[in-house]
């Protein structure tokens, strides 16, 4: 691989004002990560609200993100469909304006078998000439991608590596051995912040974060200390963090985060529908946690 991706990896929120995408804000967000230590960002993942942007806003985003970034940390384009062919045309003008990976989402709703999946993914990875991210989040999909998949397609070029949301040792010690019988030339992120740290110290690559949309410069450091070998010290800073990951979830994601950006005045608290502003009753616990770990 030409671009080595690890560390603090960022599933950017897409900014919003009335429902319109916000590129001041988005501008403002992206500096402020790449001075904080955040080694890669996710544009248009999940938490960037990729299921109610249309295809044209989508890339509109995507693009915005390539050329402000500039180069100095790689993008990874959130590029994943339940549709096949719309997940190759995402994809491939991804590639085309500039992305340097992608996200490709396990297939939601339509609940594939792993031949299934398998088809699907090398679909995209023949039809794609850019280094592709699975990503397994069955919570969201009710679709799981298995170690043995994972393992079958980890052979194609094009597809080097997976954010796993499962929070299994088992699950993770399975893919980190794919990882090394590829010379460690196949990614292994958490996509689980409450978990992601015993990713890292059990050999993973990273973590592809909601917490590190407010939080980069301490994600960042903990991924940094477990590199270094330091464990005890990442294991000390992510015992302050562990509340406020339990707190980024009380609503679906990125509603939480949303709000808490919203209070930190980096954005506006503003969402596509279906999705609507946190519910009060969660908001006084979470303002605390935000005084305490000095985030307000």
């Amino acid at each position: 691989m030409n671009q080595v991706l690890k560390g603090s990896i960022v599933a950017l929120v897409t900014p919003m004002k009335n429902g319109d995408i916000d590129f001041l804000s988005l501008d403002k967000l992206i500096e402020w990560h790449i001075s904080n230590g955040t080694n890669a960002i996710v544009s248009v993942g999940t938490t960037g609200e990729s299921a109610t942007l249309c295809v044209k806003e989508h890339l509109k985003v995507i693009e915005h993100t390539v050329k402000k970034v500039d180069k100095r940390i790689p993008v990874i384009a959130g590029s994943g469909s339940n549709s096949t062919s719309q997940a190759i045309e995402t994809t491939c003008e991804s590639k085309k304006i500039g992305a340097d990976f992608a996200l490709l989402v396990t297939p939601y709703y339509n609940k594939p078998s792993q031949n299934g999946l398998i088809n699907h993914y090398l679909k995209i990875a023949d039809s794609c000439d850019i280094k592709q991210i699975l990503y397994n989040v069955p919570s969201r999909t009710v679709c799981d991608i298995l170690p043995t998949t994972v393992a079958t397609l980890s052979n194609h070029e094009n597809i080097i590596g997976i954010k796993e949301s499962l929070d299994d040792e088992i699950r993770i010690k399975e893919l980190i051995e794919i990882s090394t019988s590829h010379k460690d030339d196949f990614y292994i992120f958490s996509g689980d912040d409450p978990s992601f740290l015993n990713l890292l110290m059990m050999g993973g690559h990273g973590v592809i974060s909601v917490a590190a949309n407010i939080l980069p410069n301490e994600i960042s450091n903990i991924c940094s200390n477990v590199f270094m070998g330091d464990s005890d010290e990442a294991l000390k800073q992510n015992k302050k963090l562990e509340n406020m990951y339990d707190l980024l979830f009380v609503e679906s994601n990125p509603v939480p985060v949303k709000w808490m950006l919203y209070k930190m005045k980096m954005i506006e608290n503003s969402l596509r529908l279906p999705l609507v502003s946190l519910d009060e009753k969660y908001r006084d616990n979470i303002h605390t946690e935000m005084l305490k770990l000095g985030l307000l």
